[in-house]
């Protein structure tokens, strides 16, 4: 059992860190070269005009001034509005729109790494140096060396060009359309923005079938390479445990071995492999850029690319801060798993 104590200090933990990216980050924006008010009024604009635009934005005042102005706005997840990238829409807005794209996206190719990179990093240590351990740890080493742009234009090829299984792109077919509510004990909700979730949450079974038909693809691409470090780090992780003091006891025992290696071995050996997985999927959420672009993904990964060389302050600072919550929030589920297979991390 986890204990509130252990929870509530690992959130105020969050504070410092969530702090130390927001004055990271501003600092390197405004330490950028490129001005944003030349960017919005375009490069035929006079002077006058760009002059108005930076006391519109604040950005004639002292650094510090917009410094604890843009504190206060993040501590309210308050950004402003686009410059360029959606003009004259809030942050907020955009995050929500485009950010459930690239959790969807990051969650089933981490889903897919861990359904089968956990087992065979096991089944790899369990028959080591047999000819299964080989040829599982030439598929790792092939998955960690093959990057996504060149894995997944391949597999378009194949399987959406040759073979006519999967579409080459987008979430869901054109022949389908969501609403933007759906109904719960006759409340009208938002949906979620995850397009598998909200096709089964309006009960549209073909719209989720169609759906997962065209990310099968993209997970793909993303599991490949977390499902091959994964595997790795399990087995390296499963051949250490197995030679410790207590499963030889176990062993000399009587008990079996599955029971020993499952029930002792594997929960253990478990631990370096949550870290991996954590780490993985912030890495999924920041770097789906490739993939999104490849397989014609509008997720965030891509905005964030093009905010960046608009200089879209506020887009760029809202997405770098939420992937930095939501990265601090995974290390703190990481934490908790932890503590969870071993309580004595707790003390």
């Amino acid at each position: 059992m986890v204990s509130k104590r252990f929870i509530l200090k690992r959130l105020l933990l969050l504070i410092p860190v969530l702090f130390g990216v927001a004055t990271l980050v501003f600092a390197i924006l405004h330490l950028a070269p490129g001005d944003p008010a030349r960017i919005i009024v375009g490069q035929r604009a006079s002077v006058e005009q760009v002059e108005q635009v930076r006391r519109e934005l604040g950005l004639n005042d002292p650094i510090w001034i917009q410094y604890l102005r843009f504190l206060v706005d993040a501590a309210q997840f308050e950004f402003g509005d686009s410059y360029q990238i959606s003009k004259g829409t809030p942050v907020h807005e955009v995050l929500a729109d485009r950010l459930p794209v690239t959790i969807e996206l990051a969650l089933y190719g981490q889903l897919f790494g861990i359904l089968l990179g956990i087992p065979l990093g096991v089944l790899s240590a369990i028959k080591q140096d047999s000819l299964t351990d080989h040829l599982t740890r030439v598929g790792a080493l092939t998955g960690i060396s093959v990057p996504i742009f060149w894995s997944g234009p391949l597999l378009i090829l194949l399987f959406s060009t040759y073979l006519g299984i999967f579409p080459t792109s987008g979430r869901i077919g054109t022949g389908y359309f969501l609403p933007e509510t759906w109904s719960l004990f006759g409340i009208e909700l938002p949906l979620t923005g995850i397009i598998t979730l909200d096709t089964l949450l309006l009960g549209n079974v073909a719209a989720f079938g169609n759906a997962a038909w065209h990310l099968f693809l993209p997970c793909l691409v993303i599991g490949i390479y977390s499902m091959a470090l994964i595997s790795r780090m399990m087995r390296s992780s499963m051949l250490e445990v197995v030679r410790q003091d207590y499963i030889r006891t176990a062993r000399a025992k009587g008990q079996g071995e599955k029971i020993t290696l499952m029930k002792h071995g594997f929960r253990n050996a478990l631990i370096p492999v949550v870290t991996v997985i954590g780490i993985q999927f912030g890495t999924l959420l920041g770097g789906a850029v490739l993939t999104e672009t490849v397989f014609g993904i509008g997720g965030i990964g891509v905005m964030l690319v093009n905010a960046i060389g608009a200089s879209d302050y506020p887009l760029v600072q809202g997405t770098v801060l939420t992937f930095a919550l939501l990265f601090t929030l995974v290390n703190l589920g990481v934490d908790i798993t932890y503590s969870y297979l071993d309580p004595r991390i707790q003390q």
